[in-house]
């Protein structure tokens, strides 16, 4: 199996392509240094983002499916 590794260029595409969210390559490299962005591997001193970490780093934010806004107000008690 091989992995596909997305530098922050190519994340920053990912997420405005897949999820519709925009975050920006030096947003995610802060994140990387203050915490709260998705997981990376370092190749060298260049940071890799796998697609399966960006996903779980995006759910995390997620709210469950809600019908209407009373029942997100109940999830979030």
């Amino acid at each position: 199996m091989t992995a596909k590794f997305l530098t922050r260029d190519e994340v920053e595409k990912y997420l405005k392509e897949k999820w519709g969210i925009k975050r920006t390559k030096s947003t995610l490299a802060k994140l990387a240094v203050v915490g709260g962005g998705p997981e990376y591997r370092l190749f060298g001193r260049k940071p890799l983002y796998e697609p399966q970490a960006i996903d779980a780093w995006v759910e995390r934010f997620l709210s469950p499916s809600v019908a209407n806004s009373s029942q997100q107000d109940q999830e979030e008690r």
